[in-house]
C-alpha cells in the first residue's frame, strides 16, 4: 500500500515505488549469514555494539542496528524494516516486550512515537505486508546485545501502538483473534524459548558472575539461570530479582523440592535427604550445604526477592 512503500514525484504525483522483494530478502540473507559467523565467534552467543552496528552487501554498507535511543532500524537503501532493538534495562527493570505481552501468546513491539504514520512504523508494516524477516537485538547489558533472527512482524494494533511478533514464517498472515487455547499456549512457550530465557540466563549470569549462588562454581556451561518463581506462575517474570544463578544438580534440587532457601538466604536440605546414605555427590553436594548462606550479587538491585523467596520457601516446606 502507498502508506507502506518509499514514494517519488512524478510530475505532479505522488506514486508508490514498488519494493524490488528480492533485494529486501537478499540483503536479509546476508545480514543473517553475518550473524551467524559473528555469533559462532562469540562463543556467547552476545554481541558487541561494534559487532551490531552494519554489514557489508554487494558493494554497499547497511546498518544494522538503530543508533542509540531508536528501536526500528530502516536503512535508506531498503523499503521496509530491517531490525529491530530493545534497550538495555537494570535488574528490576520490566522489559518492554513483556510489558505488551499478549493474551495470544505473541510478543509485541512498541511504535515509535505515537504517531502510526511515522516513517519508521510504516517501514515495520510494510515488512509485515511483504512477509519480510527481520533481525531482533535485545540488550542484555550495557552496549552488549543478543541477536534473536528471523522475526517477522505478524499483526498490528494501532490503538495501542504496537506490533505482534513471531518467530516463524509460518505465523505471517493469521488471524491473532482466532487463535485456539493450544495455539496460544505453543506460542507463549516458543515466545520464552527464543526470547525470554536467552535474555533471562544472561542477565541472571552477568549479575552472578557466573557463579553457582549455592557451592560457588564458576564455570557458566554447567549453570543454569533458575526462576524462584516459575515462569508459568503469577510473578514468575523473567527478570533478575526473580532468579538465581544455580549449577544443575542444584537447580534440579531446587525445582523439586529437595532444596530450598529462605528469605534471609540460607540453604535447607530436605529433611527427607539429611538422613540418606549414598556416594559423595550427597553429602557434598547437598547435606552439607544445609545452613549455609548462597553469595548474591554485588548490586542490591539485582540480588533475589524476598518476597518472592518466601513464597518459593513456603513450597519447598510443605514438600519436607
Amino acid at each position: 500500500s502507498p502508506d507502506s512503500l518509499p514514494c517519488q514525484v512524478v510530475g505532479r504525483w505522488i506514486q508508490a515505488k514498488p519494493m524490488d522483494i528480492v533485494r529486501e530478502l537478499a540483503v536479509r540473507e546476508a545480514m543473517f549469514q553475518i550473524l551467524d559467523q559473528r555469533v559462532a565467534s562469540s562463543g556467547d552467543g552476545k554481541l558487541s555494539w561494534e559487532d551490531t552496528e552494519r554489514f557489508n552487501f554487494s558493494g554497499e554498507t547497511f546498518v544494522m542496528r538503530q543508533a542509540r535511543g531508536k528501536g526500528i532500524n530502516k536503512p535508506r537503501h531498503l523499503g521496509a524494516a530491517l531490525s529491530i532493538t530493545t534497550a538495555y534495562r537494570g535488574p528490576r527493570s520490566q522489559r518492554p516486550y513483556l510489558d505488551s505481552m499478549g493474551d495470544d501468546g505473541y510478543p509485541r513491539y512498541k511504535h515509535e512515537l505515537t504517531d502510526p504514520n511515522l516513517a519508521t512504523n510504516r517501514a515495520m508494516r510494510a515488512a509485515m505486508e511483504a512477509g519480510l524477516p527481520l533481525a531482533y537485538f535485545v540488550g542484555v547489558r550495557r552496549a552488549i546485545y543478543r541477536p534473536v533472527y528471523p522475526v517477522y512482524v505478524i499483526g498490528e494494533d494501532r490503538d495501542r501502538l504496537e506490533f505482534a511478533l513471531s518467530f516463524a514464517r509460518n505465523d505471517v498472515g493469521i488471524d491473532l483473534a482466532k487463535l485456539t487455547a493450544p495455539e496460544k499456549v505453543y506460542a507463549a512457550r516458543m515466545t520464552r524459548q527464543r526470547l525470554h530465557q536467552p535474555v533471562f540466563r544472561e542477565q541472571v549470569l552477568h549479575a552472578y558472575a557466573s557463579t553457582c549462588a549455592v557451592c560457588r562454581l564458576r564455570h557458566s556451561e554447567l549453570l543454569d539461570a533458575a526462576h524462584i518463581i516459575g515462569d508459568a506462575d503469577q510473578g514468575g517474570d523473567p527478570i533478575v530479582p526473580n532468579g538465581m544463578a544455580l549449577c544443575k544438580i542444584h537447580h534440579a534440587a531446587f525445582d523439586h523440592n529437595f532444596l530450598g532457601i529462605t528469605p534471609h538466604l540460607e540453604v535447607r536440605i530436605n529433611s527427607k535427604l539429611l538422613n540418606e546414605v549414598d556416594g559423595p555427590m550427597l553429602k557434598h553436594g547437598l547435606q552439607n550445604m544445609h545452613g549455609s548462606t548462597i553469595c548474591v550479587p554485588r548490586s542490591a538491585t539485582a540480588r533475589p526477592d524476598s518476597e518472592r523467596l518466601d513464597q518459593r520457601y513456603e513450597e519447598f516446606k510443605s514438600a519436607c
